[in-house]
C-alpha cells in the first residue's frame, strides 16, 4: 500500500506506532507556557487535520495522475504551487504528510520539555549536537504550524488544495492550489477584471486608400508574421466589460474551462494568496513574509505544458517556443499578443518595446553604414591626411613623453590619420543630426505603439490607484517599531516608518553612491597612468617590433582593461545598489523597484561612460605645451591626442566597450551561466544522461518547474538595453557603426530572452502595466542629452570646426591645402625644462633645433612667444557657436 501523499481528515487510526504509546510529559517552564497554549488554542476547535483532497478513488485504488498541470484526479488544473522543505529524521513521518492535532501538540510538548529538562543526556549523545537537533525540530515545527494555519485560511477562501510530499525531489514538498469556478468569479468581480463579452464589433482601419495600403503591406510581409491566431480576423474585437456575477449573461460561458485563461487564473490565485494572512502568531504574516522567513521555499504558477517530445500536447508554451523562442524564426515579427496572453502585460510591453527599438535601428544602421562607406570612399581624396602622409613635407614633431621619447616624423602618423577620416568626415555631422531626429522619432513611435497596445489589450481604463501590498521587510520593520513603542503609542494609531527612521539608510546611500563614483574615477585615472607608463616603457624598449606600433598597442590594451573593469564593476554595483535599496526599506514593491533601478542606472552609467567621456572631452585638453607640460603624481605627463585628434581613440574605446559588453556580459553570460549550472547539477547527480532523461519524463509539471530558475524581474533586461541605447545615441558621431552592431545584437537578444523566458525560467506572475514605467523617462533623458553630447563631440573632439574655420577664414585659395601646417606651432628645443629633453636627440640622424606640436600658439621668435594666437580664439568661438546652432 503506497504512502499517502495527503491523508484524509479523520484518519487518526493510522498514527505511527511510535506516537501511539502513552507519553509522560515533564512540566513546561513558565516562559514557554504561552507558546504552548497558543498552539493548543489554535487547534482546540477541531481534532481533524486540514481537509485536503484525497489522492485515492472511491474503491481505494490510487488515482493515475497526469503529467500535465493537474491535480491527481487529472481534471482540476493546478493554478499555483507552493514548495517547502520537509524533514523526516525518524519514522515519525513515514506514512502521511500530515499528523493529527493531538500528535502535533504532543510532539511539540515533548520537544519543549526536553529542552527545559535537567535530566542527564544519554552517554553517547553529544550535548551540542542534541541541542542543535532540538532547536532544528522546534524551528521546523514552528514552520509547519504556520503552514497549517495558512493552508486552513486558504481553504476558508474556497481554494482547493492538494499536498505532494512523496515527490521524486527529496526534501521538498509541494502544495498544489486549484481555484474552482465560484472563487474565480468572486475574485474576478472583486479585482474588476475586464473580460470579453459576447458583443463583437468591427474595428475601422481608416479611409479606403489607407486600408488598401495597409492590406498591401500586410500581404507583402505575410512571411514575416508568426503563425498564431490565424483563425481570428484582425478587424473584429470583442467588447470587454468588468466581470460581474449578476451579469454573467453578457459573457460567453459555454466553455468555463477556457473562459479564464491560465494567466488570469494564476493572477487571481496570487491575489488571494497576498490577502490571506496568518494572524495567530505574534504579528501578521502573508505569503511574502512566509517566503521571506523560509516557511515556504518558493511560490510559482506552472507552465502550460511541455515544449519538446512526441507526446507533448499543443499549448501556448509550445507555440511560443516554435514561433518565437527559436533562432530559426529570427526574421519574423514577435507574437506580442500571445506573449501578453501567456506572460502578462508587463512582459508583453517589454518585448513590444524591444521589437520597436530593434525595428527602428534598421534605418539607423543603414545610414551609419553609408556614412562609414563614404569615409572609406573619400579617404584618398582627403587633403589633410594626404599632407600628413606626404614624406616631402619632412615635419619633425616634438617628443610625446619626457626623456624616453625622442623626436619623430609626422609621416609616421599616416595610418592613424587615414583611419580617423573614416569616422571624422563631413558625413559624420549629418549622421549626428540624423540620430538626434531618430531618437525623437523612436520615442514618438513607441508612444503611438504603446497607446495602440493599451487599446487592443483593454488597458485604457487601467490606473495605478490599486493599492500595492507592503513588502515583507517593511512589515517586519514596522512590527519591530511597534514592539518598541507598545507603551508610548496610543491604541488604534497606525505605526509606519518615517524619514527619521530611514535617515541612517539615506545617509549611507548618499555616502556609498558618492564613494562608488569616486572609485570609478580612480580606476579610470589608474588606466590613464597605465597608458602613460606603458607608452614610456615601449619607447625605451630596444626590440623593433615593440616600438613599431606603440600607439595601437597602448590604445587597444587600455580599452580592453577598461572593458574588463566595467564588466566586473557592473556586477559589484548591482549588488551594492540592491543592498542600499534594502537598507532604505521601501514600503511597496513598486517603490523598491524604482529606487533600485535609479541607483543601478546611475552606477552602471557612470561605470560604462566615464572612460569614454574622458577620451572625448578631457584627453589632450589639459596637456600644456613643450617646455611647460602639466604633470600629475610627480613625473607623469598628461596624455596627448594623436595629430588627427582623439576621435579615433574614442572610436576604439566605444567599439571595444560596446561589443565586449554585448558579447560577453549580455550574450555569453546569459547563455553560458545557465549551461554551466546545468553541467554542475549533472555532475553532482549520480544518474547518467539516460537515467536523468528517463526521470525527467516521469516528473510532473510542478516538479519540472521547480528545477527552473526563478523570475527576477525585467530590470536586468531593460538595463542592458538602456546602456546600449546610450552607446548608440550619445557618442554616435565618433562611431557610425554603433547602430549596426546594436541591431545585430538585438536580433539575437530577442530570441535569447524568449528562449530564457519559455524554457529556463519559471512562469512569472502576470502583472498588468500601461507603460514601461521609469524606463521611458530614462530614455527621454538620454535622447535629450545625446543632442548636447554629439554637438560637443563634433565641436571639440573632431577637427570638423577647425577645418571649416581654416577653409573659409585663413586658407589663401579656399581649399584645405596647408591645413596641417596651419595647426602646428613651433618650439625651440633649447627651451626644454632641465631633465625633460630626450635621451637620444640624434634618433633621426640629425640635430633638431626646432620641432612642431599641435596647438595654436605664437612662435618662439615672436614678441609674445608661446602665447595663444587669434586663430585659437576664432576656432573656439566657432566651436561654441556650432554647439548652440546644433541645439536649435
Amino acid at each position: 500500500f503506497p504512502p499517502l501523499v495527503c491523508e484524509h481528515s479523520g484518519s487518526l487510526q493510522q498514527e505511527d506506532p511510535a506516537m501511539m504509546r502513552s507519553d509522560n510529559y515533564l512540566p513546561v517552564p513558565g516562559e514557554e507556557k504561552n507558546l504552548d497554549v497558543d498552539f493548543v488554542n489554535i487547534k482546540a476547535r477541531s481534532n481533524e487535520s486540514i481537509p485536503m483532497k484525497n489522492l485515492y478513488a472511491d474503491d481505494g485504488s490510487p488515482l493515475c495522475p497526469r503529467l500535465g498541470p493537474y491535480f491527481s484526479d487529472g481534471r482540476r488544473r493546478v493554478d499555483y504551487v507552493l514548495a517547502y522543505h520537509i524533514q523526516k529524521p525518524s519514522s515519525i513521518r513515514r506514512r502521511s504528510s500530515r499528523f493529527s492535532d493531538n500528535n502535533f501538540i504532543r510532539r511539540l510538548r515533548r520537544s519543549l520539555s526536553m529542552r527545559s529538562s535537567r535530566a542527564p543526556l544519554q552517554p553517547k549523545e553529544d550535548p551540542e549536537i542534541a541541542a542543535q537537533e532540538q532547536r532544528t525540530d522546534y524551528h521546523e515545527d514552528d514552520k509547519r504550524f504556520r503552514r497549517e494555519e495558512f493552508e486552513e485560511n486558504l481553504l476558508e477562501t474556497g481554494l482547493e488544495l492538494e499536498k505532494d510530499e512523496g515527490s521524486k525531489i527529496p526534501g521538498i514538498g509541494f502544495l498544489k492550489i486549484h481555484a474552482p469556478w465560484s472563487v474565480l468569479c468572486r475574485e474576478a468581480e472583486f479585482m474588476k477584471l475586464k473580460m470579453p463579452t459576447k458583443k463583437v464589433y468591427d474595428v475601422k482601419q481608416g479611409s479606403n486608400l489607407v486600408e488598401k495600403i495597409r492590406l498591401f503591406i500586410h500581404k507583402a510581409t505575410a512571411p514575416l508574421h508568426p503563425k498564431v491566431d490565424a483563425n481570428r480576423p484582425q478587424s473584429i474585437k470583442s467588447l470587454s466589460h468588468p466581470f460581474s456575477r449578476e451579469k454573467q449573461h453578457l459573457f460567453d460561458l459555454s466553455d468555463r474551462d477556457k473562459f479564464f485563461d491560465s494567466k488570469t487564473r494564476n493572477s487571481i490565485v496570487y491575489e488571494v494568496l497576498k490577502r490571506t494572512r496568518c494572524t495567530r502568531a505574534k504579528y501578521s504574516m502573508g505569503i511574502i513574509s512566509l517566503l521571506a522567513n523560509g516557511v515556504y521555499a518558493s511560490a510559482y504558477p506552472l507552465h502550460d505544458g511541455d515544449i519538446e517530445g512526441v507526446n507533448a500536447e499543443p499549448n501556448d508554451r509550445k507555440l511560443l517556443y516554435e514561433e518565437w523562442a527559436s533562432y530559426s524564426v529570427f526574421y519574423k515579427y514577435q507574437p506580442i499578443g500571445l506573449i501578453r496572453k501567456y506572460f502578462g502585460e508587463k512582459v508583453g510591453l517589454y518585448f513590444a518595446w524591444l521589437g520597436v527599438y530593434t525595428q527602428m535601428l534598421i534605418p539607423a544602421a543603414i545610414v551609419g553604414v553609408i556614412v562609414f562607406l563614404y569615409g572609406c570612399a573619400t579617404v584618398d581624396d582627403n587633403i589633410p591626411s594626404m599632407e600628413i602622409c606626404d614624406p616631402r613635407n619632412n615635419i619633425t614633431m616634438c617628443p610625446l613623453c619626457d626623456r624616453a621619447c625622442s623626436y619623430w616624423k609626422l609621416v609616421t602618423a599616416c595610418g592613424t590619420a587615414r583611419a580617423s577620416h573614416l569616422f571624422d568626415n563631413p558625413a559624420t555631422v549629418f549622421f549626428s543630426i540624423f540620430m538626434a531626429l531618430w531618437a525623437v522619432l523612436f520615442m514618438e513611435h513607441w508612444k503611438r505603439r504603446q497607446m495602440r497596445l493599451n487599446y487592443v489589450w483593454d488597458l485604457t481604463g487601467f490606473g495605478e490607484e490599486e493599492e500595492d501590498h507592503s513588502r515583507a521587510e517593511y512589515e517586519f520593520q514596522v512590527m519591530q517599531k511597534t514592539m518598541r513603542k507598545e507603551r508610548s503609542t496610543p491604541k488604534g494609531e497606525r505605526v509606519k516608518l518615517t524619514c527619521t527612521d530611514r535617515l541612517p539608510a539615506y545617509l549611507t546611500t548618499v555616502v556609498m553612491m558618492g564613494f562608488m563614483v569616486l572609485v570609478t574615477f580612480a580606476i579610470v585615472f589608474g588606466v590613464i597612468l597605465y597608458r602613460i607608463s606603458i607608452k614610456a616603457a615601449l619607447h625605451m624598449n630596444t626590440y623593433p617590433a615593440a616600438r613599431s606600433n606603440i600607439r595601437a598597442t597602448v590604445k587597444t590594451t587600455g580599452a580592453i582593461i577598461n572593458l574588463i573593469i566595467i564588466i566586473i564593476l557592473d556586477e559589484v554595483y548591482a549588488a551594492i545598489a540592491r543592498w542600499l535599496t534594502t537598507l532604505e526599506v521601501p514600503k511597496t514593491d513598486k517603490s523598491f523597484e524604482e529606487r533600485l533601478i535609479f541607483k543601478t542606472f546611475i552606477l552602471k552609467f557612470v561605470n560604462a561612460f566615464t572612460p569614454i567621456v574622458y577620451l572625448a572631452f578631457f584627453r589632450g585638453r589639459l596637456v600644456g605645451r613643450p617646455g611647460n607640460y602639466l604633470y600629475v603624481i610627480g613625473s607623469y605627463r598628461m596624455e596627448e591626442c594623436a595629430h588627427a585628434g582623439c576621435l579615433m581613440e574614442l572610436c576604439i574605446q566605444l567599439c571595444i566597450t560596446m561589443l565586449g559588453k554585448q558579447l560577453i556580459q549580455n550574450n555569453l553570460f546569459e547563455i553560458g551561466i545557465p549551461k554551466l549550472k546545468k553541467l554542475l547539477r549533472r555532475r553532482k547527480s549520480e544518474l547518467d544522461s539516460k537515467q536523468e532523461e528517463e526521470l525527467n519524463r516521469t516528473l510532473q509539471r510542478h516538479e519540472k518547474d521547480h528545477f527552473l530558475g526563478p523570475f527576477v524581474g525585467l530590470s536586468p533586461e531593460y538595463m542592458e538595453m538602456i546602456i546600449q541605447f546610450g552607446m548608440v545615441t550619445l557618442f554616435v558621431a565618433s562611431f557610425p557603426l554603433a547602430p549596426l552592431f546594436a541591431l545585430l545584437n538585438n536580433i539575437i537578444e530577442i530570441r535569447l530572452d524568449a528562449k530564457k523566458f519559455v524554457m529556463e525560467l519559471r512562469r512569472p506572475i502576470a502583472a498588468k502595466a500601461k507603460d514601461i514605467g521609469i524606463w521611458y523617462n530614462l530614455l527621454r533623458g538620454l535622447s535629450k542629452v545625446a543632442v548636447i553630447v554629439n554637438a560637443f563631440v563634433i565641436s571639440f573632439t573632431s577637427d570638423f570646426i577647425p577645418r571649416l574655420v581654416y577653409q573659409y577664414m585663413f586658407s589663401p585659395d579656399g581649399t584645405m591645402h596647408g591645413f596641417v601646417n596651419h595647426t602646428l606651432s613651433y618650439f625651440n628645443v633649447s627651451d626644454f625644462q632641465p631633465g625633460t629633453e630626450p635621451l637620444q636627440p640624434m634618433h633621426l640622424g640629425y640635430t633638431v633645433e626646432i620641432c612642431r606640436y599641435k596647438d595654436y600658439r605664437e612662435s618662439p621668435w615672436s614678441s609674445t612667444p608661446y602665447e595663444l594666437t587669434k586663430e585659437f580664439w576664432a576656432v573656439l568661438a566657432a566651436r561654441l557657436a556650432f554647439v548652440i546652432v546644433f541645439q536649435v
